[in-house]
């Protein structure tokens, strides 16, 4: 089967096919995250626009307005900014307030060639149904695992609530982009429709091994040969920071001068660094200053099971370090255990420790993983998946909409 020829599909693996320079195109991106805020799915999808803006596409930005717009310059040339509500217990985050009259009525005097929903908060919801009450093509995103993280908060009664709305979402869509084949094959069984995976890019340039700094070393307080362990995320029940934790207890007990660099920010900030008291938390970094911190560490573990994708895994191996990770998500696309990361089977947390220790007893295969890691992500350039993903929306403009009615 060309996977270029359906969004029906469940086994379809992922866009491969980029076809030669298309139209100009006018898209709605919808979300209710983008920079300046720090987390996964608003610096990808900032990626994303850049590159399709840079492509002569206009994008049409729709997010909730945040408090730093006034100090930051726009994010694209053409914003709608809504009023957006903070999430509880994470008040750096906001929901945008639906607003679905406001955007037929907008979409009306200008029509986009299609419409681009990257989230499903209550913005992302009035965005579906205003695109389907219009007949706009429509695409949608899922980034984020919010049914799984319902067990994490003492909610786990509302997984299959959530999970349902989450399915509704997304089926009223003409495709939804996953970016791994793993995640595909899961929300198909849960019902989910017209799903095609589109790979997540990495910026090499930024991330990479030149950017280490033994200046930065010297302020965590390591010596050139010391080993340094680093996390990067978002500090929450979900990323199960508990396996973390002892991971690094059995690897300083090989090793006791492993030095725990965390970068991130969040509600367990304070538990992490009790449970970790010679741990050195530096807070939520961004930019050239992550870069940096990526850079100059040595392994990267990452315990968490929750992701769709997982995006400090490939800037973690773009940086040149030796990653742990479960086998699943990013992960799984792009590691060969043993050869460019180590992998333990998802939820197998002896085995996860068991290679965290063989980490820090073989120097000889970290550097091998650092070597190799690194050039697996040389192909992940976020140029071609803009080009990916412009393939699937002129795919879309020339068929009938397939998704369902708001």
């Amino acid at each position: 089967m060309d996977p270029m020829n359906t969004f029906d599909a469940c086994d379809t693996p992922r866009v491969e096919h980029l076809c030669a320079p298309r139209p100009r195109l006018r898209v709605a991106v919808v979300t209710e995250t983008y920079p300046p805020e720090v987390n996964g799915v608003a610096v990808t999808l900032q990626q994303l626009v850049v590159r399709l803006q840079a492509s002569q596409h206009a994008i049409q930005l729709i997010r909730p307005r945040q408090p730093l717009d006034d100090a930051d310059p726009k994010a694209c040339n053409d914003e709608l900014l809504v009023r957006g509500l903070e999430i509880p217990r994470y008040p750096q985050l906001r929901l945008g307030m639906p607003i679905r009259r406001a955007l037929v009525a907008q979409w009306t005097r200008q029509r986009p060639d299609l419409v681009h929903v990257a989230t499903e908060g209550p913005l992302g919801w009035s965005a579906v149904k205003a695109a389907r009450q219009l007949g706009l093509p429509l695409s949608t995103d899922f980034r984020t695992n919010f049914h799984a993280y319902s067990e994490h908060y003492g909610i786990g009664w509302l997984r299959k609530p959530i999970a349902a709305y989450l399915r509704r979402f997304h089926n009223l869509a003409d495709c939804t982009m996953v970016p791994s084949n793993d995640l595909l094959q899961d929300l198909c069984a849960q019902g989910f429709e017209r799903l095609m995976v589109v790979a997540r890019g990495v910026d090499a340039h930024r991330f990479s091994p030149a950017h280490r700094s033994e200046a930065l070393r010297a302020r965590w307080g390591v010596s050139p040969d010391q080993p340094v362990m680093l996390s990067v995320g978002r500090l929450a029940r979900e990323k199960n920071l508990d396996l973390l934790v002892r991971c690094w207890h059995a690897m300083r007990a090989q090793r006791p001068d492993l030095k725990l660099v965390v970068v991130g920010d969040g509600p367990l900030r304070g538990l992490l660094a009790q449970n970790c008291p010679d741990a050195l938390m530096v807070g939520a970094q961004g930019g050239d200053e992550l870069a940096r911190h990526y850079a100059s560490a040595d392994v990267f573990v990452f315990p968490s099971v929750t992701e769709t994708y997982g995006n400090v895994t490939p800037e973690a191996l773009a940086s040149g370090l030796a990653v742990l990770a479960f086998d699943y998500a990013a992960a799984a696309e792009l590691i060969r255990h043993g050869d460019n990361g180590l992998l333990a089977p998802r939820g197998d947390e002896a085995t996860f420790i068991r290679s965290a220790i063989e980490m820090v007893n073989n120097p000889a295969l970290v550097q091998r993983l650092r070597e190799r890691g690194r050039a697996t992500t040389l192909t992940q350039d976020w140029a071609q998946i803009a080009r990916q993903v412009e393939t699937v929306w002129h795919q879309l403009l020339a068929r009938p909409s397939s998704g369902g009615r708001a």
